[in-house]
Order: structure tokens, then C-alpha cells, then sequence
């Protein structure tokens, strides 16, 4: 069980980028999904998460500027970066709650990370 994420790289201030995550693996049904952020020396923070029932949440920093969506049949969730800031410069995550058939039940997974750098 697995997330993979990609979509990641450089972009000047003011450009877009398109962040993508798929689960995959022995999921009956993936929950909760999003994205966190972090640079070096800080924690990992939210940056904008999506329930089952699509309901959004966003960091008050990326509002209106970055839009979260997810596929649940094809257990994808995408990050659509508008407005880049050299601020929003970051390892971003994907993140998702999953349901499984074997232990643990349910589980926490995280995606390797992929790094997004804004040029001012």
C-alpha cells in the first residue's frame, strides 16, 4: 500500500504547477486525503485536505489561490497551485486515511514528498 506522488518543480513567482498522488495497494476504500508541506526546520504543516464527501479544507495562506480535488474511484488527489509565491516554496506530501482488509485496518499513509521551488 502505497501513495505516489509527482507534479512537482520550478516555477517563477505567479506560475502554476499541478501536484497528482495515487493510492494504490490492497485499499478497500480510501478516506481522508491531502497535502501537508515543509521546509527545513519546520513542521510539516496542512496545506489543504479533502473528505469522502468532498467537503475542502485550506491552509489560510493558499486560500483562493490553490485548489485541492480528488478522483475517489481511482483513489487519485490532485493540488492545482495557482498564484505561486516564493513563500509556497516546500517538500509537499500527499496524505491519505485508508480503509484495508488486512491489518492494521485502518491506516495513515504519507507519499515520498515532492519538491516544489517558486523563483521570485
Amino acid at each position: 500500500v502505497q501513495l505516489q506522488a509527482s507534479g512537482g518543480g520550478l516555477v517563477q513567482a505567479g506560475g502554476s504547477l499541478r501536484l497528482s498522488c495515487v493510492a494504490s495497494g490492497s485499499i478497500l476504500r480510501v478516506i481522508d486525503m491531502g497535502w501537508y508541506r515543509q521546509t527545513p526546520g519546520k513542521l510539516r504543516e496542512l496545506v489543504a485536505i479533502i473528505t469522502t464527501e468532498y467537503s475542502t479544507n485550506y491552509a489560510d495562506s493558499v486560500k483562493g489561490r490553490f485548489t485541492v480535488s480528488r478522483d475517489s474511484a481511482h483513489n487519485t488527489i490532485w493540488l492545482q497551485m495557482d498564484s505561486l509565491e516564493p513563500e509556497d516554496t516546500a517538500v509537499y506530501y500527499c496524505y491519505a486515511e485508508v480503509a484495508r482488509s488486512t491489518w492494521p485496518y485502518r491506516d495513515d499513509l504519507w507519499g515520498q514528498g515532492t519538491l516544489v521551488t517558486v523563483s521570485s
